[in-house]
């Protein structure tokens, strides 16, 4: 589980470097583009999964947007769903029947089902047939047909307590090189980001060095989330 939220964080502080860029996603993929990702991804490559990643933040703002969960603004729906297109990212199948945006859509609208389940849940205001949310094709969503999903055991509680605040705040606590090599490989200056090579020539440090500071400073901040779970 460590590992996964390592790779968790890591695509957090991507999904910051957009917001804090102005919130202009990338465009979606072409089909032959996104199949050559899928396939590089299922290889080993992470840099094809961060940008299936990257490429399709654009679906997670359409999605939540159709949703209000009292107590949460809209970052907060876009952090969760987040999560969900992470989630999609990871588990989706090459030769899956299913294209990956259809599949994607509907994690991610799991997670913010799942969080507006809980939210009803603490205020005791649970109404099985008032609507929630529209699922993909226009239709009311109520809240009992939700109540099937199944619960995610540690892993998902873990998720669910990361937020986009925590790891903004969690950086300002770091080394200032960490936390600059962090605003350089994850464009959280509102810059594009960099590849390891790319800040490592900026800042006159090989790319091995400038790995270890990245490792050092993503595991400082997953050992505080760690705390907070």
């Amino acid at each position: 589980m460590l590992q996964f939220l390592f790779f968790l964080i890591r695509d957090i502080l991507l999904l910051l470097g957009f917001v804090s860029g102005g919130g202009s996603f990338p465009k979606p993929l072409s089909k032959a583009e996104e199949a050559e990702a899928l396939n590089a991804m299922h290889q080993g490559d992470e840099s094809a999964r961060a940008r299936l990643i990257e490429h399709n933040l654009r679906l997670v703002a359409h999605v939540v947007r159709k949703y209000t969960v009292p107590g949460y603004t809209m970052d907060d729906l876009v952090s969760v769903g987040t999560l969900g297109l992470i989630k999609a990212v990871n588990t989706y199948k090459p030769d899956a029947p299913t294209p990956l945006s259809t599949y994607a859509a509907r994690c991610i609208e799991n997670e913010v089902l799942m969080l507006l389940r809980s939210s009803k849940k603490r205020k005791n205001e649970v109404s099985l047939n008032e609507p929630i949310g529209m699922d993909g094709e226009g239709n009311d969503i109520c809240f009992q047909d939700i109540l099937g999903t199944p619960p995610e055991q540690v892993e998902e509680d873990a998720i669910r307590r990361v937020s986009m605040q925590q790891v903004r705040a969690l950086l300002q606590t770091l080394p200032a090189r960490e936390r600059m090599v962090l605003e350089m490989r994850y464009g959280l200056l509102g810059q594009k980001p960099m590849m390891q090579h790319e800040a490592a020539e900026k800042l006159g440090l090989s790319r091995s060095y400038i790995s270890r500071i990245e490792s050092r400073a993503i595991s400082r901040i997953r050992d505080e989330l760690m705390k907070k779970t």
